[in-house]
């Protein structure tokens, strides 16, 4: 399995115009390796062809964010980016196809989006949709030095008097844990078992890297 998309988005603007992840996928369907790929752009759909030809030789996954549920918000908080109901969209369409799914449920934002409707609507359309696993590592989210000042500077802009309220309860802490975390995690975990969905972390990184039975690995002198 070649996983790709953890660090940079495989489906960034220049995507449109350089073509570099569809040359990528061509590799590897020509030498049927398998596939765990994670965005938050409907740009994906175009190369849903070429997915479905590596999902046939040996195993395709396709990974999306999903955060907040309401539009509104989420184009405050992913402005660059296809809003939630688009990205459930293409999880449907991979679904079509036969294509697993599989969520990734952060960051949480505290007194942003870690609301137990936030939460509830985003795993209800995960059951609806058919996704294989949902990756939820804890209801917050970490900063580091220099993210934390590009955050609070959204805040500022974006929530005044917010970053305040952080200051006061995070300090300079890289965890920052919503104040409701136990009682979200408790939901999502509810939900996720209660229809069959992978929640735990290892579970689906498993998943992820894991070819089915049917696949012969390739020797080094049959390529």
């Amino acid at each position: 399995m070649i996983g790709t998309g953890s660090m940079s988005d495989p489906y960034m603007h220049c995507e449109e115009k350089l073509g570099l992840t569809k040359k990528c996928l061509e590799i590897i369907s020509r030498y049927e390796f398998g596939l765990a790929i994670q965005t938050k752009s409907d740009r994906i759909l175009r190369d849903i062809d070429l997915l479905d030809e590596i999902n046939r030789k040996a195993k395709c996954v396709v990974q999306m964010t999903l955060t907040t549920y309401d539009d509104r918000l989420c184009s405050i908080i992913e402005p660059h980016v296809c809003n939630t109901k688009r990205r459930i969209e293409v999880l449907e369409k991979m679904r079509e196809r036969g294509i697993p799914t599989v969520v990734w449920l952060t960051p949480i934002l505290p007194f942003i989006n870690d609301t137990k409707e936030n939460i509830e609507a985003i795993l209800n359309e995960c059951v609806r949709i058919g996704v294989k696993g949902v990756i939820c590592f804890d209801m917050g989210l970490t900063l580091r030095e220099g993210d934390r000042e590009y955050y609070y500077a959204a805040l500022d802009k974006h929530f005044p008097g917010l970053k305040k309220k952080y200051i006061e309860r995070y300090k300079n802490a890289y965890e920052l844990p919503s104040p409701d975390s136990k009682e979200l995690m408790a939901l999502f975990t509810k939900i996720c078992r209660a229809n069959d969905i992978l929640c735990i972390p290892d579970e689906c990184f498993k998943y992820l890297g894991e070819l089915p039975e049917r696949y012969e690995q390739l020797s080094l002198f049959d390529m």
